[in-house]
């Protein structure tokens, strides 16, 4: 039996006759404005492209589910951890985080790692990255650091001055500093890599306990990365590795997997905690509070169409359910509104309703309406107030959060312990790296901070002797300093170390 052939069509169903000649005044033009479908293919194709994110403009997303695989009742009420067993559809979506969408997958980057569950609450969304920190930790530094990482103003070029000048005036990037630069600051695909919640969240469960937590996702592919030289080969032969892996790894059934790691940490255990547990530059070292096995994730379908499901995919770290909400974490709090402010000016006020983003197993029921892009019947005749007596849905006080106490005086506090900003990436360095990975994350830094003025480099190395000696002495000898002025720089205080480096 023959298929009966489809029949192309415009926007609004009618069949077009022709696709190959536009309508013209007779066989040399010109062309008509009548031709209505010609002027519908313009204008759309003039609109395809909608603004790239500003950062985390490059990424592959995937489906796939999340089975529960231990009972954590007693810490979250969140319904799609309720049980063993339970399985909950999840969307993925991998990402470089500086690089515009054309950039290639093998940079030296952070990588995101967002999901996206689709519960029967409504949507979570968790924001991640493959590392456990992150550069700086209030956000009313995020634009002028995010700036620093693009292009120059003037040249339109990457450039190491702005990177390192920024990096080596801001003490608390250089524990991220220092994974970037390690391996691990260029997975080798997305499959093997880890992803971090980062952030402190809050968990809180049906008797009204709450407890602080962090999100560990450990890739059961193990942990692959690229070298610097293998990275810049990578660029030169395919720029877009990491998506075309994800994609074929998925497609011939070799479905990558996660297993989530959870710290759960009491309020009691937080207040006499050693390291400040809303500080996103901070780790809690596993010895202090061993993670517990949650659950595993599994990516399994492709994504249909790029844009439709990928492109369009929009996070949101203020998309919680019951049984999790926000902690006090400065950086959190900043990007509860940033993420839904910068969805609304790429994808418009009803991005909620792109599939890819709507909540496939709980039904919106609120009082915004309109806009652009509605693409529902908008609430029908309900009313669009509350509180109305109409029938309208209203809120129900058992699915508040707990309450938490929060004291003290409005006003711009500085962070009150500066000096740990160094124990930790000295830790690193000395007691969990290998003599090959320092080896490597020195390499890396001097190719990179070569690029800088000395004075940068002499601020950014004392910033590393500060670490970890060794760690500068490394530094400072690949860039052919000399180590008595980094040493000096290194014992002074940040306020004088910057104007003893100070554009002349």
């Amino acid at each position: 039996m023959t298929k009966k052939k489809s029949v192309l069509t415009g926007a609004f169903g009618a069949p077009v006759g022709n696709d190959l000649n536009s309508k013209t005044a007779g066989p040399r033009g010109p062309v008509l404005m009548e031709d209505v479908h010609l002027l519908e293919k313009l204008s759309h194709f003039d609109r395809e492209r909608i603004p790239e994110r500003v950062v985390h403009a490059k990424g592959a997303g995937a489906y796939g589910v999340f089975e529960v695989t231990a009972d954590v009742t007693k810490y979250t009420r969140a319904k799609f951890l309720s049980k063993v067993g339970k399985k909950t559809d999840v969307f993925a979506r991998f990402s470089t985080v500086g690089g515009e969408k054309g950039s290639a997958d093998a940079e030296r980057d952070p990588r995101g790692f967002a999901l996206k569950f689709y519960t029967e609450e409504g949507n979570y969304d968790m924001t991640g990255n493959n590392t456990p920190v992150f550069f700086i930790r209030d956000p009313l530094k995020f634009p002028d650091f995010i700036h620093t990482q693009k292009r120059n103003p003037a040249t339109n070029c990457k450039d190491p001055d702005m990177f390192w000048d920024f990096l080596s005036l801001t003490p608390e990037s250089i524990h991220q500093v220092t994974v970037l630069f390690s391996d691990r600051g260029i997975p080798a695909t997305y499959r093997h890599m880890n992803g971090y919640s980062s952030h402190t969240y809050k968990w809180y469960n049906d008797k009204g306990e709450y407890f602080w937590v962090q999100y560990h996702f450990k890739t059961d592919q193990g942990i692959r990365n690229l070298t610097r030289q293998e990275a810049a080969a990578m660029c030169a032969k395919d720029p877009d590795h990491a998506t075309r892996d994800l994609f074929e790894a998925i497609a011939r059934g070799d479905h990558p997997s996660w297993t989530l790691e959870m710290q759960i940490m009491t309020p009691e255990q937080a207040r006499d905690y050693r390291y400040d547990i809303f500080d996103i530059t901070k780790v809690w070292p596993h010895a202090d509070v061993p993670a517990i096995k949650v659950g595993k994730l599994t990516l399994n379908r492709n994504p249909v169409n790029y844009f439709a499901e990928v492109e369009q995919a929009a996070f949101n770290p203020s998309n919680f359910v019951p049984g999790i909400a926000a902690s006090p974490d400065k950086m959190l709090q900043g990007r509860l509104f940033s993420y839904h402010d910068t969805h609304l000016h790429r994808l418009g006020p009803n991005y909620h309703l792109i599939p890819v983003n709507q909540a496939k197993h709980a039904s919106e029921a609120s009082y915004q309406r309109d806009g652009a892009m509605r693409t529902d019947d908008g609430g029908g005749s309900g009313p669009n107030y509350w509180p109305n007596s109409m029938g309208g849905p209203g809120p129900d006080a058992g699915f508040n959060e707990p309450p938490m106490v929060l004291e003290g005086d409005g006003g711009r506090h500085e962070f009150a312990h500066p000096n740990d900003d160094f124990v930790q990436p000295g830790n690193l360095f000395r007691e969990v790296m290998t003599a090959q990975d320092r080896e490597h994350l020195i390499g890396n830094i001097v190719a990179h901070l070569g690029g800088a003025q000395q004075r940068l480099q002499l601020r950014q190395t004392a910033l590393f002797f500060k670490a970890d000696p060794e760690y500068g002495r490394g530094v400072a000898q690949g860039l052919g300093l000399d180590l008595g002025k980094v040493r000096k720089l290194a014992a002074m205080g940040q306020d004088d170390r910057v104007r003893a480096t100070a554009k002349e």
